[in-house]
């Protein structure tokens, strides 16, 4: 008859791993020996390598100009007053400036219209849910989703409509209206609306139901911060209005940072521009609706081209530059190291007149130390 004990021997031995290599970690394994014959060329390769790509990079992104005006305290036009008191104090009523600048230099090839806003947390979480991605595909048979609350349903008329788009992001549109005036031509910079939103969203993530706008947002209603309705947002091109409008589209994609820039316009190459944008004056024109002063936002327009690696980001350049130069310093430093130890402490000749003048513990500890240093991968355990 079974004792216990026997019993409770038996359930050890079942919770033994398989008898294989992989659970009884019998696989053949690589570790590296770290000497200084394959230290200090790692080093010197890599300070090598990233330095002139650094060099490279730092280039492209010097190679993209830039002009950045901020316009958050510009004046109304003929009156001593900021617009963004001018609107707080006035209850989102319009307000128009215009800021004079001066280009010292000239932005050939693609110039590009950006706006930029700080202090502004597009990636708080309830922020970025604050959206309906099956109405965004033109699906309006069913109700906002609970995610918009509590821009979800808005009273239009005396009574509840849901909110198409609805949702935060949607609700605090960027719908400031910026124009680039040249002075010496006295005509306004030609710019392209469409072309600014990344590819994957417009075919995939927005949808326009199906029909005429107008008749099939009849039973929605706008979000309470916008001017005009979601079908005329731009009433000059049928292809970029609704759902489908690319302002609304490149600002529903959320930033990640609190300070950030998102594409406005694409400059049109036409008579006059062909080449780009020439040094001379200009005048920034702003149709000023939208505030950031209430918490400590500021708001920016910026002209830029871009490079070979898109826009100006001096930091890789920097950073690759930067790491170059201490795996060279390192490396120098340790090569320096390594030859006057080796100078100080060489080591042990393997002379037999030498090694039988020793007391035989010193030549068991030589032999010892001389094992530890031939130690290799393929060493087996003793």
């Amino acid at each position: 008859m079974a004792t216990s004990s026997d019993t409770s021997d038996q359930n050890v031995k079942s919770r033994r791993p398989a008898e294989s290599a992989f659970k009884q970690q019998r696989l053949p394994a690589w570790q590296p020996i770290l000497t200084a014959g394959t230290v200090l060329p790692t080093f010197f390769v890599i300070g090598i390598a990233f330095i002139p790509v650094g060099i490279g990079l730092l280039y492209f992104s010097d190679e993209v100009k830039e002009h950045v005006i901020d316009y958050t305290y510009c004046l109304k036009e003929d009156e001593n007053i900021t617009c963004a008191e001018f609107i707080r104090q006035n209850n989102m009523d319009p307000c128009a400036c215009q800021i004079p600048f001066n280009l010292t230099e000239d932005f050939k090839g693609d110039v590009y219209f950006y706006y930029g806003l700080s202090n502004y947390y597009q990636n708080h979480r309830r922020y970025v849910k604050s959206r309906d991605d099956s109405q965004l595909l033109g699906r309006l048979s069913s109700p906002p989703s609970s995610d918009c609350e509590p821009f979800a349903y808005a009273e239009e008329d005396g009574k509840m409509k849901p909110i198409a788009p609805c949702g935060a992001i949607a609700n605090s549109l960027f719908n400031d209206t910026l124009t680039v005036h040249s002075v010496d031509l006295n005509v306004d910079v030609p710019v392209l609306k469409t072309g600014i939103a990344w590819t994957s969203d417009k075919d995939i993530k927005f949808r326009n139901p199906s029909g005429d706008l107008k008749t099939a947002f009849a039973n929605y209603t706008k979000p309470i911060n916008w001017r005009k309705p979601v079908w005329m947002l731009d009433p000059n091109n049928s292809e970029n209005n609704g759902f489908q409008n690319e302002d609304l589209i490149v600002w529903m994609r959320t930033a990640a940072l609190p300070t950030f820039r998102k594409l406005y316009r694409i400059v049109d190459q036409q008579v006059g521009f062909i080449a780009g944008l020439v040094k001379g004056p200009y005048v920034l024109k702003v149709d000023y609706n939208y505030p950031v002063t209430d918490f400590q936002g500021t708001k920016t327009f910026i002209i830029s081209t871009t490079s070979l690696l898109g826009g100006k980001n001096p930091f890789l350049g920097v950073a690759y530059v930067v790491v170059g130069t201490l795996c060279l310093l390192l490396g120098i430093v340790l090569l320096v190291i390594h030859v006057r130890c080796s100078k100080r402490y060489p080591p042990p000749l393997p002379h037999s007149s030498y090694i039988e003048q020793v007391p035989i513990q010193q030549n068991i500890n030589i032999t010892s130390t001389t094992e530890m240093i031939n130690v290799n991968p393929r060493t087996p355990y003793s």
